[in-house]
């Protein structure tokens, strides 16, 4: 059985466990990143720029971002290359205005109240199917001065849920007045209203066409017309459009008396309609040097083009040049005639967050099409991001200020109006179903209720102020997330696994399995080894394995030539009690380990034992890598190998283990763990621990601690409850670190509480009961959600594998059949009922994996129908992942962090191909789409 593959590949699975599993793979190239490494550099680099005039006077000077897709030239650091499948749409509106897409036109309740702090509040909860995907959820959001705070709950039919636990999981505990249930069905518009100040989704970009050598605003805003690669430049952002009598969104230009022109370029792209200012469209007039007129528009837009004409060697445009307090971004073009090709540079204003895609290296872009999705994506991200800047946010929060309290004033008195019976509910019974005695009232009032929010959805649809659900583009391409079939009939209960080669080595209920492409699944130990987290180390020839529970469990090493050895050789499958020779000593009664992930000399293991840490070692020889399979060490166990170090006593157990690797490996390497309501840093030589980060909640759900290394410095993403958090930590300096917040820090929410998280940059990946929601590490910002029913993570450390009930789904599909509007929130109607369909396991696979011609013909087999009833493992894989280990579930939903350093065997080469995607099912009939 082969065992060859790409280490450290980005792959996702879904299982339909106990009936037949199918395992489901999709494949994408790589950004060029490491696993385990986080990089700032992909986004530029800010400078201070300074414009001069033609004798070399300064003018003007600011520090803006500078993105132009390479590095700097005193470092060895080479950005990846681009591919279509990096560019996203970041934070989507059909992914995150929640009340038009959630709310709006169908039956769900409003809350109005004040907390601790006299300050006023509206919630807003209703109960929606994901996309007919069999999963209810409670969709909540918070409305409060400070923003809006929304997160998934899940639904329970045993379980009433209450507003006070809803408010509670957004850290709203206290209040000086309990909220009300507000009844009025116009309440919907106001909620709306409130929606909206998150920003417009539509948008209006400047355009400004600068010759060659113009080196002032003044000159370039003087420029009457454009030259013809100018204008193609045009025609390839949108169509010419007439402005007199323009219905569509007009971006602020006159439609009735041509004050502002009389054409403009106008454009819809993934749902946003985009009017564009164009220099030479706009009105000129030839006794106005300044030409105010044409300012008035481009120098009012957030984002703006600059098309320049000329060589590269040629006087390059800076911000600088522009006299303007408003515009953050601007996106230099340039366009080459001999190769047919467009380069772009970006230029941020210091303030504005770090925003995708990032810039291909070089910034070349040949395909037109490409390159216009490109800069459209690019430049909506932008304006998107600079309304997270001081100028916008507090401007922002001062308009949503004033509204919630003129709302709330507006409502007071209707409030104390209302019969006290329905108020009654509004705290303690939330969600219930109406009393017998008023329910030919509540019914008039729901089907009331109803009418309005569907009349003011599609009016505000017709008006173009929302965004179309589905998302499409100007070119099919698929996304890194995306799987397809990988093996089928598994039909065992999964604990935990990890990927061999091309396999997947699985710890069952009907012990550890190794299943393959199109092969029968091999049985490796039998059930009585209870495998609960295990790491398959290739480049080190060792499987390591946390077996059983409680008093009994142990760490076990195995070299994975010996049980390669077993497999090829068909011999007797291994007991427990075959296994007695591979136990570490002293590690009895052990609920966690995890091993360090980045790439060191030296392979180190940290044990928990209750509230005791036991830190094991083994030093790394190269010539001890197996290059081949017939290769066995002169002893089949390894435990000799490894030698114990220390012990670490700690105040409790932690929950969370991650190693740290330090700048140099000499005695300034750490541990962090996780317990009570803390993250602590350990120092791995004198066991002196540090307070890293302190929950400051009633109650903490710890997730992960995921070590990501920036430059050779280690950090750290903390994640807990809904946060995410990332903290910078620097090399012990005297015996302690330098854990102080830093300028480097930050963190994002995630929409509901996950039991899982898993990086792939530029990816961070946060599994849930029921979703994989996606994000980009750099800034938070969501790019997709995924709906996968009764999601259970497998493994993670290579490829990512995943159990799940049903196919995956993109949570922006439309299509789909809502929950009926008129039908109560409180519980579905019976064909809404959540049912129990079969389980099954599936993967994400975000590379290549390339088989021997061999291989491929061991693997040939005939093709064959899918059974629906049957599940799948789905895999998608990619070496920006960063290790993690997967305890199980059912134990507590622990995640401990840790990678293999296999990074010193060879990669195999990537089978060539046009497209970023390469699907390798053998059956096309089982690929499913995670959008």
């Amino acid at each position: 059985m082969p065992f060859s593959g790409v280490p450290g590949s980005f792959t996702a699975s879904c299982c339909w466990c106990p009936a037949p599993l199918r395992v489901l793979c999709s494949v994408s190239e790589d950004l060029g990143c490491r696993r385990g490494e986080f990089s700032r550099k992909h986004y530029g680099s800010v400078e201070l720029l300074i414009s001069s005039d033609a004798d070399g006077a300064i003018q003007r000077a600011g520090r803006f971002r500078v993105e132009n897709g390479s590095s700097g030239e005193n470092t060895d650091y080479t950005p990846g290359t681009w591919h279509r499948t990096d560019v996203h749409l970041e934070n989507p509106e059909y992914h995150t205005r929640w009340y038009f897409k959630y709310f709006l036109g169908k039956v769900h309740q409003n809350y109005v109240g004040t907390d601790a702090e006299k300050n006023p509040f509206f919630l807003s909860v209703v109960l929606s199917d994901q996309n007919n995907q069999r999963v209810p959820q409670y969709h909540s959001i918070l409305w409060r001065k400070t923003g809006t705070q929304k997160i998934c709950l899940p639904y329970s039919p045993t379980k009433t849920l209450s507003v006070k636990s809803i408010l509670s999981a957004m850290n709203l505990d206290k209040f000086e007045k309990s909220p009300r249930e507000i009844f009025h069905p116009e309440i919907q518009k106001d909620l709306l209203v409130l929606e909206e100040q998150e920003g417009s989704v539509n948008f209006k970009f400047g355009v400004l066409y600068a010759k060659d050598g113009q080196l002032t605003d003044d000159e370039m805003f003087s420029n009457e017309t454009g030259s013809e690669s100018f204008q193609r430049f045009l025609s390839l952002l949108g169509d010419t459009v007439t402005l007199k009598g323009w219905t569509g969104y007009r971006g602020g230009l006159d439609t009735k008396n041509d004050t502002t022109g009389t054409c403009s370029i106008y454009t819809v792209f993934q749902g946003h309609e985009i009017m564009f200012h164009v220099s030479t469209m706009l009105p000129y007039s030839r006794e106005n040097k300044q030409q105010v007129e044409r300012k008035r528009h481009i120098g009012n837009d957030i984002v703006t083009i600059v098309f320049q004409e000329g060589e590269e060697s040629s006087t390059a445009f800076k911000p600088s040049m522009i006299r303007s307090h408003f515009t953050h971004i601007f996106a230099l073009v340039r366009y080459n005639k001999q190769n047919d090709s467009y380069r772009l540079k970006i230029f941020s204003e210091e303030s504005v967050p770090l925003f995708g895609p990032p810039l291909p290296s070089p910034p070349v872009f040949t395909n037109h099409q490409e390159f216009r999705d490109f800069v459209l994506v690019k430049l909506i991200n932008g304006e998107k991001a600079t309304l997270e800047t001081p100028t916008f946010s507090q401007k922002r929060q001062r308009t949503l200020d004033m509204l919630i309290r003129s709302l709330y004033q507006d409502l007071m008195p209707d409030l104390h109006k209302v019969n006290n019976m329905l108020n009654r509910r509004s705290f303690s019974d939330v969600l219930p179903e109406s009393p017998k005695s008023t329910r030919k009232k509540e019914e008039a009032r729901q089907a009331e209720f109803v009418r309005l929010g569907q009349a003011l959805k599609l009016k505000t649809t017709v008006k173009g102020d929302a965004t179309a659900n589905l998302a499409t583009t100007s070119f099919c391409k698929k996304e890194p997330w995306e799987s397809q079939s990988f093996c089928s009939n598994f039909p065992h209960e999964v604990v935990c696994a990890d990927s061999w080669g091309q396999s997947l080595l699985v710890s069952t209920d009907a012990g550890i399995l190794l299943i393959d492409d199109g092969q029968p699944s091999v049985q490796v130990f039998d059930k009585t080894l209870q495998v609960k987290q295990m790491h398959v180390l290739e480049a080190l020839d060792l499987l390591i394995a946390r077996t059983d529970k409680g008093k009994d469990s142990r760490l076990l090493v195995f070299r994975l030539s010996a049980v390669q050895n077993d497999i090829e050789r068909k011999q007797m499958i291994r007991s427990k009690y075959d296994c007695r020779e591979n136990k570490l000593e002293r590690t009895k009664g052990c609920h966690l380990y995890a091993i360090n992930t980045h790439h060191g000399s030296e392979l180190r293991i940290v044990v928990a034992i209750r509230n005791k840490l036991l830190l094991v070692t083994k030093k790394y020889n190269p010539r001890d890598s197996l290059t081949s399979s017939s290769l066995l060490s002169s002893s089949e166990s390894p435990v000799e190998e490894f030698q114990y170090i220390r012990e670490i006593c700690l105040s409790d157990p932690p929950v969370v283990m991650t190693l740290v690797d330090g700048p140099t490996g000499d005695s300034d390497n750490m541990i962090c763990v996780a317990y009570r309501h803390q993250f602590d840093l350990v120092n791995e030589s004198t066991g002196e621990s540090y307070r890293l980060h302190h929950v400051d909640t009633n109650k903490v759900n710890f997730v992960a601690a995921i070590d990501v290394y920036e430059d050779g410095e280690a950090g750290l993403l903390l994640c807990y409850n809904y946060v995410c958090q990332y903290r910078k930590v620097y090399p012990f300096n005297g015996g302690s670190p330098l854990i102080q917040p830093s300028a480097y820090d930050f963190h994002f929410s995630w929409n509901q509480v996950p039991y899982a998280v898993v990086c792939a940059f530029p990816y961070i990946l946060a599994f849930t009961t029921d979703s994989i929601e996606i994000r980009l590490v750099v800034n938070g910002n969501l790019v997709h959600t995924a709906v996968v029913p009764e999601l259970q993570l497998v493994a993670s450390r290579s490829d990512i594998y995943f159990k799940a009930t049903a196919a995956v789904s993109g949570s922006s599909d439309s299509s789909s059949k809502e929950m009926s509007s008129r039908s109560s929130p409180q519980t579905p109607t019976a064909y809404e009922m959540p049912e129990c369909p079969l389980s099954s396991l599936e993967g994400l696979l975000d590379e290549p994996i390339p088989k021997t011609e061999s291989a491929q013909k061991k693997k040939k087999v005939p093709r064959r129908q899918s059974d629906p009833k049957q599940g799948a493992v789905r895999s998608t894989s990619s070496d920006r992942i960063i290790s993690s280990s997967f305890e199980s579930y059912s134990e507590g939903r622990h995640l401990s962090t840790s990678s293999d350093p296999d990074t010193l065997a060879n990669r195999e080469e990537s089978l060539p191909s046009s497209y970023p995607f390469q699907l390798i099912s053998l059956y096309d009939e089982d690929i499913i789409d995670l959008k």
